[in-house]
């Protein structure tokens, strides 16, 4: 439609569509709908929003036929036999029947009041015109579902009982995929003109049979068309999602052709991991976006995971049907195609990181499908037990611990790419579930020094284990409260590999223990009912690389000695001794002298505030002290850590230690009396007979006299601390494995021996630690180590509502920037555009100067109610949420 005429000729006739009242099926009228566009962009720009909803919603007979009429036409001439013959059965028309339901479908999907219609129309079984029947007639389309188009009655012999529309319509474009000279070249070997052969080579295929521009193209108009049928999914409530299901993608996934499966697995698979973005290198070519292929290979890994993620919709008549690309997506098992897809993932997601390193910068072209790839390494990480071997036993999942570090690290502050955070860490509790990843994490780290200055740690020697504990938190120090919601998960990464770490450096020991001062801070354990649990998981870590490897670690030891009163001070933990150490960081505060607190309290690392803030929210962690602190240990060799000795120390003078023991009577109770808080049940059992148990009667003499009401405020959300709840999990926290280690070995160390680590007294007590794992008391920890129990990610109907949301986000947030590339009006051809998503919140931000890579702005995927309701449900232990009856398995497998 180059001429302005044709334009002009096809928009009068959008007008008539919602102007006049039911034109007949057989209207020569119709037939415009695929003779005159030439472009997407002419149906996008031409056939606007404001028409589309004209139409449907008055002159609604009209709109059905049109879907009718456009959907007819496609089957028909796919069966053509001369299909593509430019004056008998031209791909012209193929085209833009194509574009036309890729643009009116979406407007059906938006409108609830059309459901029932839908389910009619697209889904039910229906009378077409037997072949004979069309011939004779020289129909334009067939007359499925001609009752409510049509008043005659047609004579039964020439209509037969054929499958349902949307059926049909998924089979013709599954079909014209693999079609001669449209999507695949001619091949001498064919027997038919729908050839089921894989466009690429590499998984289940050594030779690419070849390609050009056009037929990648019609590709790409295709994948488009089955991503917007399937892209229902965006129209329904992330809750509703899982458990209801969209009839496109079942109908796909459960296909049983087994050559047809392997052959659009493969296709989609290898199209997407063969590409490589370095291909050209001339600096600032990527923001043109006119890279075609570029475009294809997005529409072909969004339209793989959506297959692959789908899960079946259970009808409670038994186990639901196979998803047969999940299924024998996780059947793969050369060795050879692990590699492949290892090397196209890291080929793709590498790219930022070497934008970011970039001498011209912005010059290097950055991809735009990251988070993709890795919903689609997670994917196979879960369904392929094979591939997950593969990568952790290879050590190739050290690469992709760094990937995951370095895009959670990019994006924490950012609150459109929370859900990319979330997976990241969501990954490495995935890989963190497996023994052998936790052990290989011992391997020394080299060349840190050449990652992205945002993941790099300053003169950093140490392990891998060194570095993942080391940027857990600096996550959780540095993402402004942002990821609150998966405090539990990291802290399950930590909890999955400690029993296997080894010869944990200085520097990660001293990160850990400023978590530990942060989390057993009062104004953090107080400010809701659920932030203890954050530090019993803490204290499981700390416990774990203790009991399973004593002597390997003893510059943890040496930590722990260090903090010794810091953990005397929780275990005699009251309501009265935190409201205290509140008030006085209040006073400070006043005082102006906020920041030097931070600096040498261990204690405290939140505003005043947190003890008041809504139970739901966590506190954030933001202001931990750092390792230039008090209370770093540092490296071996640091030469300015005796600039920390005349300050306080938590084995010294540290106010905050004293303020939380004087008005506890319990703190002057028996030392052993006092340990029985942290004892397991298991460790409880094996105290000698006669010794006094443990009462909360005891620690809680002191606060008789005082109100609990004067002490505490409620919350906005009801929550206010009392002695009960504090009863509730205060004896249960696991701080008997670190209280029984000091009370073995403090006794026989000189004071001066927890000075920094430089001092002769620390050096030498730090080299003689391992020699106390045979102290009686530490031998009878050592011995008996707590099993090892790795939690994996737990899936619900709630973390899959989230999962789907967040892959349809990103599909969503692409679109409008690949269909400005694919056109030559930006902005012109987007999907879903301006149509009313409910999976999840779009949230368009104006522009910051002019640029061609996000002319619309950003999309923030994920709406903030869905985040605070997400919050645990990765947990599966300590206060983790149940696992629902019937609920899937933790890991995904097929």
């Amino acid at each position: 439609m180059g001429a302005s005429e044709s334009k002009l000729v096809f928009k009068q006739g959008i007008f008539r569509l919602s102007e006049e009242k039911e034109i007949p099926a057989d209207d020569p009228y119709w037939t415009r709908f695929w003779e005159l566009p030439e472009s997407s962009e002419d149906i996008f720009s031409l056939f606007t929003p404001a028409d589309i909803r004209r139409t449907r919603d008055h002159a609604f007979s009209n709109f059905e036929t049109l879907l009718l009429s456009v959907s007819s036409r496609l089957i028909v001439l796919k069966n053509h036999p001369s299909f593509p013959d430019p004056d008998l059965a031209p791909d012209r028309d193929v085209l833009n029947c194509i574009r036309i339901l890729t643009r009116l479908l979406p407007f059906v999907y938006e409108a609830e009041h059309l459901e029932d219609w839908e389910e009619k129309f697209f889904w039910t079984r229906r009378k077409k015109k037997t072949r004979q029947a069309q011939i004779a007639g020289e129909v334009l389309f067939d007359d499925s579902q001609a009752e409510g188009l049509q008043g005659s009655s047609p004579r039964g012999e020439e209509y037969e009982d054929v499958k349902p529309l949307g059926e049909e319509l998924i089979d013709t474009l599954l079909d014209l995929l693999f079609f001669a000279d449209f999507t695949i070249p001619m091949l001498p070997t064919a027997k038919s003109k729908i050839s089921y052969s894989i466009w690429q080579s590499g998984v289940g295929c050594n030779t690419a049979m070849g390609s050009n521009k056009t037929l990648e193209n019609n590709r790409c108009e295709i994948v488009r068309l089955l991503l917007t049928m399937t892209g229902k999914a965006m129209y329904l409530p992330s809750n509703t999602l899982p458990v209801q299901g969209v009839r496109a993608i079942t109908y796909i996934t459960t296909c049983q052709d087994k050559q047809a499966v392997l052959t659009l697995l493969c296709s989609l698979l290898n199209t997407a991991m063969k590409y490589n973005p370095a291909t050209w290198r001339v600096p600032y070519d990527h923001v043109v976006w006119k890279d075609p292929k570029q475009i294809l290979v997005i529409y072909c890994l969004q339209f793989l995971l959506v297959l692959l993620l789908y899960p079946i919709p259970e009808d409670g008549r038994g186990a639901p049907p196979k998803n047969y690309y999940r299924h024998y997506f996780g059947r793969l098992h050369r060795p050879q195609d692990f590699q492949f897809l290892v090397d196209g993932m890291t080929r793709i997601l590498n790219q930022p990181m070497q934008a970011t390193n970039s001498y011209l910068p912005g010059s290097q072209r950055s991809v735009k499908w990251a988070p993709e790839i890795l919903i689609l390494f997670w994917e196979t990480l879960q369904c392929n037990k094979r591939f997950r071997s593969f990568i952790i036993d290879s050590n190739r999942s050290h690469d992709f611990v760094i990937l995951c570090i370095f895009y959670a690290m990019e994006y924490r502050t950012d609150p459109s790419k929370q859900g990319v955070v979330r997976m990241c860490i969501f990954i490495l509790q995935t890989m963190s579930a497996e023994p052998t990843f936790g052990k290989s994490l011992n391997m020394s780290f080299e060349a840190q020094e050449t990652l992205p200055q945002s993941i790099r740690l300053l003169k950093f020697r140490g392990s891998y284990a060194d570095y993942l504990i080391m940027s857990v938190h600096t996550l959780m120090a540095t993402s402004k409260g942002n990821l609150d919601t998966v405090y539990p998960a990291l802290l399950i990464v930590l909890n999955n590999i400690a029993p296997y770490i080894k010869h944990i450096s200085p520097s990660a020991c001293s990160k850990v223990m400023q978590l530990f001062s942060s989390m057993s801070a009062p104004s953090f354990l107080l400010a809701n009912e659920t932030n203890h649990t954050l530090l019993a998981s803490l204290l499981d870590v700390v416990n774990a690389i203790l009991e399973h490897n004593f002597t390997e670690n003893p510059y943890l030891v040496y930590a722990v000695l260090k903090y010794k009163e810091r953990f005397e001070a929780v275990r005699a933990f009251t309501l009265e001794s935190g409201q205290q150490e509140i008030e006085r960081q209040k006073e400070k505060q006043k005082a102006g002298d906020t920041a030097g607190d931070i600096t040498t309290s261990p204690t405290l690392s939140h505003s005043e505030d947190d003890l008041h803030a809504p139970s739901g929210a966590r506190s954030s962690l933001t202001r931990i002290p750092e390792e230039n602190s008090a209370f770093a240990i540092g490296e071996d060799d640091s030469d300015d850590e005796g600039g920390h000795e005349g300050q306080n120390t938590p084995s010294q003078s540290s106010p905050s230690a004293q303020t939380s023991r004087r008005p506890s009577v319990a703190s002057t109770a028996d030392e052993s009396i006092s340990q029985v808080r942290g004892m397991s049940e298991k460790a409880r059992g094996k105290m000698p007979a006669g010794r006094p148990s443990f009462s909360r009667q005891n620690s809680m003499t002191s606060q008789t006299s005082m109100s609990m009401s004067a002490l505490f405020t409620t919350s906005s959300t009801g929550f206010m601390p009392t002695v009960a709840w504090l009863e509730s999990w205060l004896p249960e926290l696991p701080l008997h494995t670190i209280l029984t280690i000091i009370s073995a070995i403090a006794p026989h160390i000189p004071g001066a021996a927890l000075q920094p680590t430089s001092s002769p007294e620390a050096r030498t007590l730090i080299n003689n630690l391992p020699s106390f794992s045979e102290e009686p008391q530490i031998k009878s920890i050592t011995s008996e180590p707590t099993p090892i129990r790795a939690q994996s990610f737990e899936w619900s109907a709630l973390s899959m509502g989230w999962y789907e949301s967040l892959l349809w986000g990103f599909i969503f947030s692409s679109e409008m920037v690949v269909g400005s590339a694919a056109s030559a009006t930006p902005g012109t051809v987007g999907v879903w555009n301006g149509t009313s998503i409910r999976l999840f919140r779009v949230q368009e931000a104006a522009a910051q100067g002019p640029t061609l890579l996000a002319p619309k702005g950003a999309v923030d995927a994920v709406g903030s109610n869905l985040v605070q309701r997400i919050g645990n449900l990765s947990l599966r232990g300590r206060n983790s949420i149940s696992q629902e009856a019937g609920q899937s398995p933790s890991v995904r497998e097929v």
